[in-house]
């Protein structure tokens, strides 16, 4: 496995992976930015810098998160919610067939390894409030005002 550690807007964007493909981005509140990115990790961290750039609306390097097979199944789901939108946990429960299963998805969501590309900060509250975010609720808020289609204007 190989890291990188790359600056982002909110933060240091940690990377992890190898030729697989990405098993990790997660976000740092600091730490020791790379200088010299892996070859494994270059795709990756190119289409992070678009999407920050407001250049990139979907990512189409190689993923390889680790988890349960529920667990792969909700962030294969989250996959699914378009750019500029999101989808309340209940609604997320019923695309997967389980109403019942609203806990469990959610907990699976905040286990998510690949912070932005499997879009978990666009999962909301059924009452459209922002909850739960391992990142930080300021950062849900960002990456979702940064996401809309009219950034002019504050969601929340």
């Amino acid at each position: 496995m190989e890291t990188a550690f790359i600056e982002s807007p909110l933060g240091i964007t940690k990377i992890v992976g190898d030729e697989n493909g990405i098993s990790e981005i997660s976000v740092l509140s600091e730490g020791a930015i790379t200088t010299k990115i892996p070859k494994n990790l270059k795709e990756c961290v190119s289409q992070l810098h678009e999407y920050f750039n407001g250049q990139r609306n979907h990512f189409d390097f190689k993923l390889n998160p680790q988890g349960t097979d529920f667990q792969q199944k909700v962030w294969q789901e989250l996959l699914n919610i378009p750019f500029g939108k999101t989808m309340s946990y209940l609604d997320l429960s019923k695309k997967l067939g389980d109403v019942k299963a609203i806990r469990a998805v959610a907990s699976a969501n905040g286990r998510n390894p690949l912070w932005i590309v499997v879009p978990c900060h666009r999962v909301i509250g059924t009452d459209g409030s922002l909850t739960g975010y391992a990142g930080g609720l300021w950062r849900k808020k960002w990456l979702l005002e940064h996401e809309s289609p009219s950034k002019q204007q504050s969601l929340f």
